[in-house]
Order: structure tokens, then C-alpha cells, then sequence
């Protein structure tokens, strides 16, 4: 008995052994593979990817280092200093901060760009045609009227000029679009009047002591309610004439590809809710006069429609007595 007592405690001390030797061959591979796991795949470390972004610094660097230093300064008053330095110096195209900046100013200065002349082919059409139809002078009035108080609400902000800048030149082009309309209207004396009142309530919007910033906030959020109310006498006239008589499809299609662009400007560069609310209620109904625009492109006015249904019938009826007098019996005497 004590010999088989003897060997089952050899067996268990083996059988532990082993149990231990197995446990320790486990823990030692389990943990040698957390170390030395794989890293994973960045696409930002392919070997290609780092050698063409070296070659693309390589060449550029040596042109972005040396810019002139009017150029150098503008492009620091525009990016600020560090997304300049990170966007032109060291190149980086991953700080994508700095990108969508770059991209607001860059659409910032291209609306700017445009609004000097989005109005420019209207005035023509207006000059050319010596005749308002289609164009609304109440929506004018609105819009012009929004767009002082907003050019006034954003210089007294101190917002960025690329945010707003498009304002004062849309302001300049209304004002002369709406003392046209004026004039072919048969209204000519109305359009002095209207030139000084807009002219008075801009030297009273920029004056601080006469209106305070408070309530210049207050005016602001009333002219986005303009803003969208300007564009429905327009949309009215529209569809009431059945035609777009001389408006500019140019002036209509940059106006909603600007407010959709202003909606991206604000959102990057601009923390105030009233800019934006304003700009998106912009950009719905400058959709809607776009598609007016499409649906009326080659449908002629009821006015036009009219006018060339009345012309055949004055030429019968001109036409009539002629040919009555060549056939009709003659009262003169003969012989």
C-alpha cells in the first residue's frame, strides 16, 4: 500500500509539472504576440504618398519661401499667421482647419469678385430696353433696404471683409437698378426722393450715438425677414406676368450659387445665428426665382401675347374700308 501511495504522489508531481511547463508555454507566446503585434496599414505612410509630397514640397518650397513680401503679408492679413505657415510654408495638406479656411476666403473673395458686375448685365437689359416689365421695384426697395442694414450691422461687427464685402457693390448696383425702374415706370421725380432717404438711413445706421449696437441687432434680425420678403413681389411678378420679362437670368443664377456659398463662409467664419438664418432663407427662395427662371426661359409674357394677338386684328379692320373701296359703287356721274 505505502508503495502505491508512493507512485500516485510521483504521478501528481508530474502531472503539476507538466500543468506548469504548458501555462507558462501559453502566457509566453499570448503575451509575446501583444507585443509584437503587427502595425496596421495607415494609408498616410505609404512610401509612395511620402515621396510624392516630398517631391511636391521640393518644388514649391522654394517659390513659397521667397514670395515678395506684399504678397507674403496679404496672404498672412488673409490665412493669419499659423495657417499661412502651415498651408504655403511647410505645405501640409492634412491640417484641415487651415483647408476649409483657405476655401472660405477663397469663395469669400470670388462672391466679392463677382457682385462688382452680378447686376451689371440688368442695368444693360433695363438701358437697352427702356422698359421695367418683369421687374419689381417693391422687391428692389425690400432688398436694398436689407442690405444696408446688414453692410452696417457687419462693419460695426468687425467681421472679416471677405464674409460681407459683396454688400456695399450690390447696394451701389440696386440703388441705380431701382431709380431705372423708376424712370421707365413714369415715376422720375420719386427716384431723387428715394436716392437721399436711402442715403439718410445709411449715415444713421453707421452713426453709434443715434442707433446702438443693441438695436442695430434688433434691425438686423428685421432684415433678414426682408431679405426673404424682397424676393416674393419678385416671384409674384413672375408668375402673374407668366414670363420673366428683362430679368437677368445672370443676376438670378450668381445670386443663388453666392447665398449658397455665403451659407459656408458663415458657418466657418461667422458665429452669429442672424447672418446665417438670413443667408439660408436666401438661398431657398433665390432657388425658387431660378427656377422660375428655367420653367419661363422661352415663354413669352402674357403682356407680349397679348400685344401680338391685338396687332392682326387692327390690321383687318385697317384693311377692311381699303378693300371696300376698291369694290364699292361709285356716286359720280358718268359722261
Amino acid at each position: 500500500m505505502s508503495q502505491i501511495a508512493t507512485n500516485g504522489a510521483i504521478v501528481l508531481d508530474i502531472r503539476d509539472e507538466m500543468f506548469a511547463i504548458l501555462q507558462q508555454t501559453i502566457s509566453s507566446t499570448y503575451f509575446s504576440e501583444l507585443h509584437h503585434k503587427p502595425e496596421p496599414f495607415h494609408r498616410s505612410h505609404s512610401p509612395h504618398t511620402v515621396i510624392s509630397m516630398d517631391s511636391v514640397r521640393a518644388a514649391l518650397q522654394p517659390i513659397t519661401h521667397n514670395l515678395p513680401a506684399p504678397i507674403r503679408e496679404l496672404g498672412v492679413s488673409i490665412l493669419g499667421r499659423q495657417c499661412y505657415d502651415t498651408l504655403l510654408l511647410e505645405i501640409d495638406p492634412t491640417a484641415t482647419e487651415c483647408i476649409k479656411l483657405a476655401v472660405s476666403k477663397g469663395l469669400g473673395i470670388g462672391i466679392i469678385g463677382a457682385s462688382s458686375v452680378v447686376k451689371v448685365p440688368q442695368i444693360l437689359k433695363l438701358v437697352n430696353s427702356k422698359s421695367a416689365s418683369g421687374i419689381s421695384f417693391l422687391s428692389y426697395l425690400l432688398e436694398t433696404s436689407a442690405y444696408l442694414i446688414g453692410l452696417a450691422y457687419n462693419v460695426r461687427s468687425g467681421f472679416p471683409f471677405s464674409t460681407f464685402g459683396e454688400t456695399a457693390l450690390i447696394v451701389v448696383q440696386n440703388i441705380v437698378i431701382s431709380v431705372l425702374v423708376l424712370k421707365y415706370s413714369g415715376r422720375a421725380t420719386q427716384a431723387a426722393l428715394l436716392v437721399a432717404a436711402l442715403a439718410m438711413g445709411l449715415t444713421t445706421l453707421f452713426n453709434a450715438d443715434l442707433v446702438d449696437m443693441k438695436t442695430l441687432s434688433y434691425f438686423q434680425a428685421g432684415a433678414g425677414v426682408l431679405g426673404v420678403a424682397s424676393k416674393l413681389p419678385q416671384i409674384a411678378t413672375i408668375w402673374q406676368q407668366g414670363g420673366t420679362g428683362q430679368l437677368s437670368a445672370f443676376a438670378v443664377f450668381n445670386f443663388l450659387a453666392g447665398s449658397l456659398s455665403r451659407i459656408f463662409t458663415t458657418l466657418q467664419e461667422v458665429d452669429d445665428n442672424l447672418i446665417l438664418y438670413g443667408y439660408v432663407a436666401g438661398f431657398a427662395l433665390n432657388a425658387v426665382l431660378a427656377a422660375q427662371m428655367v420653367y419661363y426661359w422661352n415663354a413669352p409674357s402674357k403682356k407680349s401675347v397679348g400685344k401680338q394677338k391685338e396687332k392682326p386684328a387692327v390690321g383687318q379692320t385697317t384693311a377692311t374700308p381699303t378693300k371696300g373701296k376698291g369694290k364699292g359703287p361709285t356716286t359720280r356721274r358718268r359722261g
